[in-house]
């Protein structure tokens, strides 16, 4: 959690800005900015998101009304969308809440082999039941996934379809980690589920390396099979279903329930949240009293720093 910038806007909606969600050395590879914000009468704080610098808005605009209408566990809900044809945002309540890179950062380095399990469980179970519903989340990535204390919850949907047309070819889509874009959508394929496979094998792989594009004996060895297998150049040698993943991932030791079926109706997976180690809860507290403690700006009176509040 950052002080706002001069280049940052005071307000959104109605929405007075507080402070930036990522740190300056994370922004590059954050498909959208965001922001943590409260109501002029101080009475609501919410997460609010607008487009990067350059992207086109409109195309944007479509993606976050899809968010808006999604109802599928592990997305995050977004609650409104506002703004102009040039300008538009999204906003949802305000729950502590940090960046995957800011986890590792946190924690000192990438988090051990369980967590990451339990991590790629529940972000398995989120894209399990959005393919069911024909639902593609198509912009996973380390700082697309927010921790947070009911544990972790996917953000920046339709990235890559709000990057270019269907068609074109993607690489190097500003905000989007290049390792986390499967070579057949770099190519300008249509996103599917099994690029969301190959996302979060990624994800998986920084949360356990610290990058994503890790050699295979750089991974834990109780995950290299699964991440190995989601990194797989060709489509054809992926899992062929999140929930595939999932059984990769769930194992006795975890400690998980079984796997239920989602195309069902029930959930994938039954479990609470991810224990997340001590370093990160203390984070996110620290987050939480920063972003109470702060004051809302003097009327007309830009809030801008360089300085960090946390």
């Amino acid at each position: 959690m950052e002080r706002l910038r001069q280049d940052d806007p005071s307000h959104v909606g109605p929405y007075v800005m507080l402070a930036r969600l990522d740190a300056d050395w994370a922004e590059r590879t954050v498909p959208e900015r965001r922001y943590l914000g409260r109501t002029a009468d101080g009475q609501r704080t919410v997460l609010v998101c607008v487009p990067r610098v350059g992207a086109d808005p409109s195309r944007w605009a479509i993606e976050a009304e899809g968010a808006r209408r999604l109802s599928v566990p592990r997305f995050l809900g977004v609650a409104e969308v506002g703004g102009t044809a040039g300008f538009p945002w999204y906003a949802v309540p305000y729950t502590p809440a940090l960046p995957l890179p800011a986890v590792l950062a946190a924690y000192g380095g990438p988090l051990p082999e369980d967590t990451v399990r339990r991590l790629g469980a529940a972000l398995a179970e989120g894209l399990a039941a959005a393919h069911a519903q024909g639902v593609t989340h198509a912009g996973l990535s380390p700082a697309a996934v927010l921790l947070t204390p009911g544990g972790p919850l996917l953000t920046c949907f339709g990235a890559v379809r709000a990057a270019a047309p269907d068609g074109a070819r993607r690489a190097g889509i500003p905000g989007l980690d290049p390792g986390c874009l499967a070579r057949q959508e770099a190519a300008g394929g249509r996103p599917g589920p099994l690029g969301d496979v190959f996302a979060l094998g990624a994800v998986l792989a920084y949360a356990s390396t610290g990058h994503t594009v890790p050699e295979r004996s750089e991974l834990p060895a109780g995950l290299r099979d699964v991440v190995g297998a989601c990194l797989s150049s060709d489509p054809a040698a992926r899992p062929q279903a999140a929930q595939e993943v999932l059984r990769g991932l769930v194992s006795p030791e975890a400690g998980t329930a079984p796997v239920r079926d989602a195309q069902a109706g029930g959930t994938v997976l039954d479990h609470a949240c991810v224990p997340l180690p001590g370093r990160v809860v203390a984070a996110l507290a620290t987050q939480s009293a920063a972003l109470l403690a702060a004051e809302l700006p003097a009327p007309h009176q830009p809030f801008a720093s360089t300085q960090r509040v946390c």
